[in-house]
């Protein structure tokens, strides 16, 4: 018994060291799967949560720039501009949290977003709301700082229609870059063909396509 008793308390500070090992690990693989500054998703993470939301039912794919971001990084320095990304993701969570959605910082002053949605009628008052939640004024120091965001989204069902996450980014990308030029809050996808060509995967226009506007 007393040997049975000495192995075991030699074994116990090595399981306490694996275990201990073991947390930090996982707590590593967790950060690794948000953005450092505002905690949202990355996009490996995202693509992963949002496909499996997209096969579950009914849902929307949102993409979110925001508007006046560089004059605001302009003006009030970068700081600023980190406050006002802080602010919209956190503000961009507590909207995915409420409409059973999740989130993702694509870069920069971009975010995109599913979530559930029921109808045509859902997806506008979801647009008009998620508008107003983002035209909120930003508190930094001793700054009010008004940003907006132009919004594209494009409503996707698993029961009649047939495009991954990739796809639907793209089209929701369309939406906000006309929404964008048109000076339009938002813009909703009709169909699921795409208005513009795409070139290496991203929208005629955009920076990497070799045809930025």
């Amino acid at each position: 018994m007393s040997q049975t008793l000495a192995a075991l308390s030699a074994a116990l500070p090595v399981a306490a060291g694996w275990s201990l090992h073991s947390l930090r690990l996982r707590r590593r693989i967790e950060a690794a799967r948000h953005d450092p500054l505002t905690g949202l998703l990355t996009r490996d993470a995202f693509a992963d949560r949002a496909a499996r939301m997209l096969a579950r039912g009914r849902s929307a794919v949102y993409v979110i720039d925001l508007d006046r971001f560089k004059e605001i990084n302009d003006t009030h320095g970068h700081a600023a501009g980190d406050a006002v990304l802080r602010a919209t993701g956190l503000r961009l969570s507590r909207w995915a949290d409420e409409n059973a959605g999740t989130v993702v910082r694509l870069g920069g002053d971009e975010f995109a977003a599913v979530a559930r949605v029921f109808s045509r009628e859902d997806l506008i008052w979801t647009l008009t709301h998620l508008t107003c939640l983002l035209e909120e004024p930003v508190h930094a120091d001793d700054h009010v700082l008004t940003v907006g965001a132009s919004i594209g989204a494009v409503a996707f069902d698993p029961a009649t229609d047939t495009a991954d996450v990739s796809a639907l980014l793209r089209l929701a990308d369309e939406q906000m870059y006309r929404a964008k030029r048109g000076g339009a809050p938002w813009m909703n996808a009709l169909s699921l063909t795409p208005e513009r060509a795409t070139v290496n995967g991203r929208r005629a226009g955009r920076r990497g396509t070799g045809d930025a506007a």
